[in-house]
């Protein structure tokens, strides 16, 4: 017989773990970019094939070149769907930080094991025609061993080691979603608050649409 409370498994106190789909969020992207662009293209092959468009046969078939341009970029994410939409998560919890990727190049790492987990982020302005700018901030996961030996027992992370500006650390790209930053920054604090790095903005770049 057993007296007084059980105390639950301790997996079963750990907090839950924090989940961000990364591949959800491409598709969804990917979706929305690829429907404007085609609905664009669309409508632009249809004026230059129906004499909607004015100015000359050079100004036709400018059109009609723009037109098929758009909704080759709208057919683009069915082209490569299979690539877009393969599972792709980056996880938190109580072991440390992992990449769940089963078709890609997954890997895992204990907090043991890491000195330090940073976000890095780029604010990027690209100008187009007519001075509009579109804004993106790009966001980055950039994780700092505690050891030594932790690239010899990781080789499954070597195509991360010093990528882009990093400097004797791992950085995983997870693209242009400004969401990210407070998700990674509540994970951190819950898991491993000595370890969290902050942010650090790299500041801006500057390119043409």
């Amino acid at each position: 017989m057993t007296y007084g409370t059980q105390q639950p498994p301790f997996s079963a106190r750990q907090p839950p773990p924090v989940v961000i789909d990364v591949a959800r969020d491409a598709r969804v992207k990917a979706l929305v970019g690829g429907s404007v662009a085609g609905v664009i293209g669309i409508i632009t092959l249809f004026s230059a094939l129906t004499g909607q468009v004015t100015g000359g046969s050079g100004t036709v078939a400018v059109s009609a070149v723009l037109g098929l341009l758009f909704l080759g970029i709208g057919l683009l994410p069915l082209i490569a769907w299979r690539k877009i939409s393969r599972p792709r998560r980056l996880v938190f919890d109580g072991f440390g930080v992992r990449w769940d990727d089963p078709q890609g190049r997954p890997w895992a790492a204990g907090w043991a094991e890491l000195a330090g987990v940073g976000i890095s982020r780029t604010r990027q302005r690209r100008v187009r025609a007519a001075d509009h700018i579109i804004r993106k901030t790009m966001v980055r996961l950039d994780l700092f061993a505690a050891d030594p030996g932790f690239r010899a027992r990781h080789p499954e992370m070597e195509h991360m080691w010093e990528f882009h500006t990093v400097k004797n650390g791992y950085r995983l790209p997870l693209g242009s979603n400004p969401k990210y930053v407070p998700v990674i920054e509540h994970a951190m604090r819950r898991f491993r608050p000595a370890a969290f790095l902050g942010v650090r903005d790299e500041g801006f770049v500057v390119g043409l649409v």
